[in-house]
């Protein structure tokens, strides 16, 4: 059973990342601001099934090399490998500048495009496996139960905000894409925010224990 602490600690983290510029939530506004909320919510419903399949992989992945590790090598190589792309990602984060949110060309999608291409934008997105593989362990732990039950959980709930946070942006796409086009300021602050929530989350998972 997780603590109710670290499941917070996990929502506030996965808000917060949810929350940084990105590829996928600036498609969500932009086809919101477009083509209607309709739009918008359909992406983010395609998104968060794509991340289905990124928990499954890493829960199934994840539990299999820690319960059939007789020794603390494996543990410990994947605690090193999450941390240093944690810090990679906390640099990238950091160094981003503001970006120039375009509108794209094109008619409007049908619903079942959309979907579709909210799925195959995440599920095709090596970085969301690789994260996903360094961010979700750390919240876990063997002494706690079933590991495959703990991080079908958190997948859940980092599912949960996702869909919190990307629902919001698609229903007040026109407010949000009018403050980070005229804003570049905004955008390097939630950067340099996402960049903290990274280093912070590498040195949690550096720190822990089997």
């Amino acid at each position: 059973m997780i603590p109710p602490e670290t499941m917070s600690i996990f929502l506030i983290a996965s808000v917060a990342l949810a929350l940084a510029p990105g590829p996928d939530n600036i498609f969500v506004l932009t086809q919101s601001a477009l083509f209607g909320r309709p739009a918008g919510l359909l992406v983010t419903l395609g998104l968060c099934t794509g991340l289905l399949v990124h928990t499954a992989a890493v829960t199934l992945g994840v539990a299999a090399i820690v319960q059939a590790s007789a020794f603390a090598f494996a543990f410990n190589a994947l605690k090193a490998v999450g941390a240093g792309y944690l810090l990679y990602l906390a640099w990238l984060a950091w160094r981003a500048s503001a970006t120039s949110i375009s509108t794209p060309r094109g008619a409007q999608r049908s619903s079942r495009s959309l979907y579709l291409r909210g799925v195959v934008m995440n599920v095709t997105n090596p970085k969301v496996a690789i994260f996903f593989l360094a961010f979700l362990p750390q919240f876990a732990d063997p002494a706690r139960g079933a590991l495959t039950q703990q991080l079908l959980t958190l997948g859940a709930l980092f599912m949960l905000a996702t869909l919190c946070v990307f629902g919001a942006i698609a229903w007040t796409a026109g407010f949000i894409g009018e403050w980070l086009k005229g804003s570049a300021r905004a955008q390097v602050a939630m950067n340099r925010i996402a960049a903290a929530v990274f280093v912070t989350l590498a040195i949690r998972l550096a720190l822990s224990e089997r």
